[in-house]
């Protein structure tokens, strides 16, 4: 059980990121609502650079986002329902110009679309490793947008069908101490 130091939203304690899923799929009605509460994540002037590219378990796209996994990631991401791969828009619609803060804004719409997930009991992990560069081309994604990150997103399963090596990382891990992130006044390193 993960403790904070001080009285956050069980939600965001309890969020984190297991592997095991169940291989069942989901419905739009299941899926939507993530996608939804991404959407509602705020950005530098309200731009909203995030794009979600998904493929569902058994569609005729499945086994090229499969494909773009890292080995290790195959081993258990291929019994998720969806994966998606996230996209950021690198600059302003309302003037072209390049917004430093698109990655961050996109990572607050993953955020939220993580945190609604663990509202409603599915699996969402994100992931890096996969082939960023295959992603861009066979996705057919534009120059103007940096590819991010891989969701996996699912039905929670049995962790004991998982390798051994990865069962043993089913349990919320900790946070660094607080006293390790946040600094008064200047860097503190």
């Amino acid at each position: 059980m993960r403790t904070s130091t001080y009285d956050i939203s069980p939600l965001i304690l309890d969020r984190h990121s297991p592997r095991a899923m169940s291989g069942e799929e989901l419905t739009d009605k299941d899926l939507m609502p993530l996608f939804e509460a991404a959407r509602w994540a705020p950005s530098s002037y309200n731009n909203q650079p995030w794009r979600f590219i998904y493929a569902k378990r058994g569609s005729k796209q499945w086994q090229t986002f499969v494909s773009l996994l890292t080995e290790f990631n195959q081993a258990w991401a291929t019994k998720a329902a969806v994966l998606v791969v996230t996209i950021s828009r690198k600059d302003f619609e309302y003037n072209s110009k390049p917004s430093r803060t698109h990655a961050f804004d996109t990572g607050a719409a993953w955020e939220n679309l993580a945190i609604e997930g663990c509202k409603r009991g599915l699996v969402v992990h994100g992931m890096e490793g996969f082939d960023y560069d295959k992603a861009q081309k066979v996705l057919k994604i534009p120059a103007g947008y940096e590819v991010m990150m891989m969701i996996a997103i699912g039905k929670k399963g049995d962790k004991k069908k998982l390798p051994a090596d990865l069962q043993k990382m089913e349990e919320p891990n900790d946070r660094k101490p607080l006293k390790d992130i946040i600094m008064e006044g200047r860097f503190k390193g």
